[in-house]
């Protein structure tokens, strides 16, 4: 398992679309398995679960995106998990930290995008 939180700027819908269309972009085998967007006052709740092939693992590697956002601040909680082999042991992590390093270019892109001065 593999995990990162972050808290970035912008608008929820805007920026669930913009994960999506940045994580199938770097994978060929990557796909949406479910998504849903909820609503309480003024507060908006995302969840994405992603899932792709690892090459270097050989297997299936899941992850599972949380976006809470509420006056255009985004809190961005991401696990990756299930790209480890072994029975007992976590061994060959390296597609669930790979997945996760999508996300985190994600994040860093679209904080790019919102300090672009055409976005403004």
């Amino acid at each position: 398992m593999a995990e990162l939180m972050r808290t970035v700027n912008g608008q929820l819908e805007a920026f669930v679309e913009y994960l999506a269309d940045y994580v199938l972009a770097k994978s060929s085998s990557a796909h949406i398995e479910t998504s849903s967007i909820f609503n309480s006052g003024p507060t908006k709740i995302a969840v994405l679960a992603f899932e792709r092939y690892s090459w270097t693992g050989g297997n299936r590697v899941g992850m599972v995106v949380t976006v809470a956002g509420s006056d255009n601040v985004l809190q961005v909680h991401g696990v990756s998990l299930g790209g480890s082999q072994a029975v007992f042991f976590k061994i060959n992590t390296f597609g669930e930290e790979s997945f996760l390093a999508t996300l985190d270019e994600t994040l860093n892109e679209w904080e790019n995008r919102q300090n672009s001065p055409q976005f403004h």
